[in-house]
């Protein structure tokens, strides 16, 4: 390894993003692990995903609110507190901090505020990163998964495979067992036709009609989402002749974990349950409307069907991915 396992005690790793992004992270951070076993690992994110760090606290030590910085959409830029919270990571005294969140072209600068001894992640053409040959030119191909996976190799970590991972807790169970859905394991299809971003959002009556075809073949038809996504899981609901289980904003991220891991398929836009799907090796059909398919697709081919609609705008093109899943998992 570039970094001597016995100078490195305290990782920052850098990604304020969302579900998707950081579960695509996590083959490369399962390697970080084992690279750093008694390294104390620390995400520096959004307010969510402090719950994300402790799903995976085999993973992650602790959580830090990231406030935002000029030029990222995710959240808006807290000025008043941002000295306080570069003071934060200044006196956190970081062995390594990680520039995992893009290709750097914004947030490298800022992270030379942070004080660590050394500073590593992606870089490109004609924006700054340090001359310390930690910083890798960002592969801008290929699948997220192994992008990330490609920077630890480019540290000299070893990669240790791309399968996805989420764990699930007895009180994802407990919580789900609570809505005493009337389902039986793989005899349900999870719809999920929300995403953040009206512009990444497959039609509703798309999924209304794939929803009826999977009841018409003898599954229940489970609509998932968020309270946010009320209007429209509304929509696909109120499109559908037959009737839907609606879980809309009655679960938390962990109950629709469970709920995914047990389903016979999954339908959804690209989004971050397609990511659980891909984890718990639950069939999906996803579709992607950000002309980036081979980025955030499903790595598995066969069991995961991802849609470029960009390419392929043809409701028939969907529905034969799912008519094939179906059959192979009846």
């Amino acid at each position: 390894m570039k970094l001597p396992v016995q100078e490195i005690k305290k990782i920052g790793i850098f990604r304020a993003l969302q579900l998707g992004d950081l579960l695509c992270t996590i083959p490369a951070i399962r390697a970080l692990r084992r690279a750093y076993p008694h390294a104390e690992i620390i995400l520096l994110g959004l307010p969510w995903a402090k719950g994300f760090t402790k799903r995976f606290d085999h993973y992650f030590d602790g959580f830090f609110h990231f406030p935002g910085y000029p030029g990222l959409p995710e959240q808006d830029f807290d000025v008043k507190i941002f000295p306080a919270f570069i003071d934060q990571m200044q006196a956190e005294q970081f062995d390594l901090l990680l520039q995992m969140q893009g290709s750097g072209s914004v947030v490298n600068p800022m992270m030379e505020l942070f004080g660590a001894r050394h500073v590593a992640g992606f870089k490109t053409d004609g924006h700054y990163a340090p001359d310390n040959g930690l910083f890798l030119d960002y592969p801008n191909y290929g699948s997220e998964i192994d992008r990330h996976i490609a920077l630890m190799e480019h540290l000299g970590i070893a990669n240790l495979g791309n399968e996805l991972e989420f764990p699930l807790s007895e009180a994802d169970l407990v919580e789900l067992g609570q809505l005493k859905l009337l389902i039986e394991p793989q005899r349900y299809v999870c719809i999920h036709p929300g995403s953040r971003g009206s512009w990444r959002q497959w039609p509703v009556n798309y999924f209304a009609a794939l929803a009826d075809f999977c009841i018409d073949q003898g599954y229940h038809a489970v609509i998932t989402g968020t309270n946010d996504e009320g209007d429209i899981t509304n929509a696909v609901i109120s499109q559908m002749k037959n009737t839907a289980i609606d879980t809309t904003g009655k679960t938390s991220l962990g109950a629709v974990g469970a709920l995914i891991r047990d389903a016979a398929l999954l339908l959804s836009n690209c989004t971050g349950v397609s990511h659980l799907a891909a984890a718990f090796k639950t069939p999906s059909v996803v579709i992607s409307m950000d002309g980036e398919p081979h980025r955030w697709g499903p790595l598995d081919t066969y069991r995961h069907r991802t849609i470029d609609w960009l390419k392929a705008p043809d409701f028939h093109v969907v529905f034969r991915e799912t008519v094939d899943l179906i059959q192979k998992v009846a």
